[in-house]
Order: C-alpha cells, then structure tokens, then sequence
C-alpha cells in the first residue's frame, strides 16, 4: 500500500517534471496535490499526507491551507509541539485565517492546555474582532474552565475509593466463585499510590490478600509500577511482586518492560513481562507478552492485547481484551482434594472480555461492567476443556 501511495505521489508531483525535461522548474498543480492529500489525511493516512503536504510546502512555503492540514494531521496524531510550530508560522503571517485559529485554538485544548486555548482565542479576536465564531469558540472554553469537565476534575481530586466485584460460572464441575476488592488510590504530583484488600470465595474457601500499587512519576517520559503483595491463604500466593519502567519514546507510543514474582509455596515463577502502547485520535491499543520461567520445566509463553475506544472523555469508553495462555491475575483450580495454586502457569486458556466504563458529576463518580469469556484446560486431564463466564462491576468514587 505505501508503495502504491508513493507511486500516486510520484505521478501528481513528478510527472509534469519529467515531461519538461530535468533542468526546468518543477511545474505541477499543489491544488491536485493538495486534494489527494486531504483524501489521504481524511482516511487515517497521516504518514503519506504528510509526506504530500510537506513536498509542496517546499515548492509553495506560504500555501497556507497545506500547512494548516499538516498541522491539524500532527494534532491528530498526538504531536501537540510540531503541531503548534505550524500553526504558528501560519498565523504569523496570515492573521485573518479563521479556520487556523479555530484548529490552532483546539489543538491547545486537545494538549490540555485550556488556558492557553483561551488565549489564542482572544488572540485571534484581536485580529478578527467581532468573529463569531471565535467569540463562540472562546465562550465555551470559558465555561469548560468554570465548570470542569472529567479530565479537569481528575486533575483535582486526589482520593478515591474503589470496589469492585465478580462472579465467576462454569459449565461443570466448579461451583460458582467470588472475587471482591476495596482499593484506595491517593494521586500526587510525583505520581499514585494504591493499597488494596483482594477476597476471595473459591472452592467453598474464603481468603484474603494484602496488596500495595505505586506508580512513580520519574520523569516528562518515564514513570514506574512497583507492586508487591502477600497471603496466608491457601487460595491465593504466599508472596507476589513486581516491578516495571514504562517510557513514552514518542508522542502517543510507550513501551515497557518489567517482571513478576509469584510465590506458590510449592513453586516459584518468574515472568518477564513488557508492553507497547499507541495512542491515536480516540482508540488506544497495546500488547503484552509474558514469559514465564521455572528452575525445573520449559519457559511458557503467554500474552493479551487491549483496545479501548474513548467515547466522550477519557473516563468513557469501550473496552476488548483477547488473552492467550495464562492470566496472573485470575484463579487457581483444584485436581481432587489439592488446591493447586500454580497450575493457572501451565494449562492452555483463552479468554475474551468486554467491559464499558462511564462516569457522572464530572468524573467523581465512575462505573465499569465486564463481560468475559474463556475456554480452559482441565488440570489432570490435558485436551480436555472447559466454559467460564465472567460477569463483574466496579464503582469509584473520587473525594
């Protein structure tokens, strides 16, 4: 497909060159160049748009509706900085651009910026008075920043409190079990601190795990999890811990890369563990791999993927979740009368899960359902699969 786009653009750009001879001027329509860019820009081809609208702009600098899809395309993509460097350049020179005000004004509030989109609002009036459509503009960044939406809100409550709980259903065999948690979250400056209590019913046993989160702000790019937990519970591990360092490379890419420790009594795991993530326009993907080791048996290798669609604000959205192998975080089986903690390392599963998460009085309130299902190995007896379903909810509420 990029090659077929290359050729396109070789066509639109080059084709009048060659046809003049090599010494001549470059010679060719931007108005042509310029649509087929914004067809590309229009269906998520930021990549190849870009590289149109930036061979023109090197023929025609001053073609200021080509910058000004090239920084809205940067916007798009999450690059706030390269995109204001644009707009900027655009409205230095031609100040009585509406629609570059508008894009530029939104691209500060699409950076979290709000007090400098109403800035840029007013800027733009002082060179366009009366323009309605940047007085409206202005008028609703000026209520956003009265009355806070979710993300503005989040930013100010510092406390929360969670519960969460789920109910799990088999096809045969196992009896229903439990899974609940109360959490507390404290969110700081230098980054989250998140103690819990994990209970659990499973196999007509009750347990309970003491469980801590710290996710540590380290840098503008960098920042940290640090999780560590135990249990005298025969249901859960004795001791689990981990640690990870996450890094955003670029502007809407992060990638990570850590390890988990889990204590079964009988038996110790190691897993290396990882993540990439990529934020663009509403939707967020990322994958992450496990690789578990053992003293005694052969590595395993197991994995999920995550996509999330924001809907209206970053507490809103839709949520897929595919897992391949095994989960650390779901539940341990028995074979006869023994618990076995571990097995969940080394039978074969997969599992799908669908949850939606909404939130009410700007944020402080937050709900999520999950709907999973998954297909898992029996224990003694290998090829031999069973059904679970996974229903679950979870409330928050910011103080």
């Amino acid at each position: 497909m990029k090659l077929v786009l290359r050729i396109a653009l070789y066509v639109i750009l080059g084709l009048p060159c060659l046809l003049t001879g090599q010494e001549q001027p470059v010679k060719y329509d931007p108005d042509r160049a310029f649509e087929f860019a914004r067809q590309l820009a229009n269906a998520g081809k930021y990549g190849p748009a870009q590289d149109t609208l930036q061979s023109i702009l090197n023929d025609f600098p001053e073609y200021s509706d080509v910058e000004n899809l090239l920084a809205k395309t940067y916007s798009w993509e999450g690059k706030y900085d390269t995109a204001r460097r644009h707009f900027n350049r655009i409205t230095s020179r031609d100040r009585k651009q509406v629609e570059v005000w508008e894009a530029s004004v939104r691209n500060e509030v699409f950076a979290g910026n709000l007090s400098l989109a109403i800035g840029l609002a007013g800027k733009g009036l002082h060179y366009m008075p009366g323009n309605e459509r940047l007085q409206e503009l202005q008028r609703q960044l000026i209520d956003r920043a009265s009355n806070p939406s979710a993300e503005e809100n989040e930013k100010q409550l510092r406390h929360f409190i969670a519960f969460d709980n789920a109910v799990e259903v088999f096809d045969q065999q196992f009896e229903p079990m439990v899974y609940t948690q109360l959490e507390y979250q404290y969110a700081g400056e230098w980054g989250k601190v998140l103690p819990r209590l994990n209970y659990n019913y499973r196999f007509e046993t009750s347990g309970m795990q003491y469980e801590l989160d710290v996710y540590p702000k380290i840098s503008k790019r960098f920042s940290g999890y640090v999780n560590y937990g135990f249990s005298d519970s025969e249901i859960f591990p004795a001791h689990r811990a981990g640690g990870e360092l996450s890094y955003e490379y670029k502007e809407g890419r992060e990638a990570s890369l850590g390890m988990r420790y889990l204590d079964f009594r009988t038996t110790q795991a190691t897993l290396v563990t990882g993540s990439m993530g990529w934020y663009w326009g509403n939707n967020y993907l990322s994958a992450r791999p496990f690789v578990s080791l053992f003293k005694d048996r052969q590595p395993g290798f197991s994995g999920n993927v995550l996509y999330r669609r924001y809907l209206k604000d970053a507490n809103t959205y839709l949520g897929l979740r595919g897992i391949y192998g095994f989960n650390p975080e779901l539940r341990q089986f028995r074979s006869g009368d023994v618990l076995l903690a571990e097995t969940l390392l080394f039978v074969e599963s997969q599992e799908l899960q669908l949850e939606y998460q909404f939130a009410v009085a700007g944020g402080k309130h937050r709900y999520r359902a999950q709907l999973g299902v998954s297909r898992q190995e029996f224990v003694a007896e290998a090829g031999s699969f069973f059904w679970v379903l996974r229903g679950g909810i979870r409330y928050q509420l910011g103080l």
